[in-house]
């Protein structure tokens, strides 16, 4: 990205808020790539054109190979708050994560995350859950908790298409890609030692989400919303996509330094991508007891057929409704917490208390009349 491009897309974001907070994220690729000096310079725009008042946050993903104690300074100086890559222990993470001659990464990244630590950076961790470590849920998250100290967690299910072209088309998977009897597995023996243990001092992104579904509030996570559309990317040369996972032509929506970056995000190509994720909904989808807790899952996964024949059903479905049923009784357990105004992490005394009534699995719920459902 050069500086035009840069200096316009802050001055147009900017411009176009009317909000006390406002957030830029940074991906790559590997964003550190771009050199310090770039992000130095980011900053330094943001404080011209951001209006008195309003407080700009910056997040930032890297794999970590790259961290240095300079960029460290840099991010705890300017209140970065940074993701981490890392899919787990040495063994789990060099399965995939390797260089470009195919060297493992492991000790790079927990160099970089040590580093990230020492010098009191904002961080968490995102973890891609394939294959590779698909029965290894427990093992992954003890070892972010007791090895590496991590305090919040982003567990990202693999659902990888088999094709061409990189974009997404066709309902073929590689051989990466997780089932979703394996999602679903994964997550229940994160949550289950979650909720024993960690309540209120582990925050593990899913389980947040679905416990703001079960209150009654937003779950803030866009592949669980009712509709999308507000995960746009504006790539190096200013052009504008639908979609962090849709950067291809069909959602090019066009370039804010020829067509303005408010017009791109307000038009109706971008409205009607976002309001498709509720109206596509399968028949299947509509009637299911925990649509009011993933909304159909993000669009991008919606490559399988529904039981009654629908194109269009979520390829994790199915890891979705087991999930959600295992958690059903302690999620309860905690939004009436919460209602109670007590912190949730009482439900490990509760659990202690009586384990087998708050975490027996029993028979799954998940096609349970929907009248039976709304009661949270």
């Amino acid at each position: 990205m050069t500086d035009d491009v840069l200096e316009d897309f802050t001055r147009q974001y900017l411009e176009a808020q009317a909000v006390p907070e406002v957030n830029f994220v940074w991906q790559g690729g590997e964003p550190i790539l771009m050199g310090l000096a770039f992000f130095q310079k980011a900053v330094a725009l943001q404080k011209k054109y951001a209006r008195p008042g309003v407080h700009v946050v910056n997040s930032f993903q890297t794999n970590g190979t790259l961290v240095t104690p300079e960029w460290a300074r840099f991010f705890h100086q300017n209140n970065f708050l940074v993701g981490i890559s890392i899919d787990g222990p040495a063994e789990i993470h060099n399965r995939y994560r390797v260089d470009k001659m195919g060297n493992p990464s492991f000790d790079d990244v927990i160099r970089g995350l040590r580093c990230l630590q020492e010098h009191q950076v904002e961080h968490n961790v995102l973890t891609c859950v394939s294959v590779n470590n698909a029965d290894r849920g427990r093992d992954v998250y003890r070892y972010f908790r007791d090895e590496l100290g991590i305090r919040y967690m982003q567990f990202i299910p693999i659902v990888e298409r088999d094709n061409n072209t990189g974009y997404q088309e066709g309902g073929a998977v590689t051989s990466r890609t997780i089932t979703p009897q394996q999602y679903a597995g994964f997550l229940i023996d994160v949550f289950t030692e979650w909720v024993r243990n960690d309540v209120g001092r582990v925050f593990v992104q899913i389980f947040d989400t679905t416990l703001a579904s079960w209150v009654g509030e937003r779950p803030g996570l866009c592949v669980f919303e009712p509709t999308c559309g507000l995960g746009l990317v504006v790539e190096h040369n200013g052009d504008v996509f639908s979609c962090d996972h849709y950067v291809e032509p069909r959602h090019r929506l066009g370039n804010f330094m020829e067509d303005g970056l408010a017009n791109l995000v307000f038009n109706r190509q971008q409205y009607r991508f976002g309001m498709d994720k509720r109206e596509s909904l399968t028949r299947y989808c509509r009637e299911c007891p925990w649509l009011f807790a993933c909304n159909g899952g993000c669009p991008k996964n919606r490559i399988r057929r529904s039981p009654d024949g629908e194109e269009g059903q979520n390829y994790l479905c199915r890891a979705y409704q087991e999930f959600f049923a295992f958690v059903d009784k302690p999620m309860r357990i905690m939004a009436n917490l919460i209602r109670d105004k007590k912190a949730p992490a009482e439900i490990m005394s509760i659990i202690r208390s009586n384990e087998r009534e708050v975490l027996l699995p029993g028979e799954s719920q998940s096609r349970q009349p929907k009248s039976n459902r709304r009661r949270h």
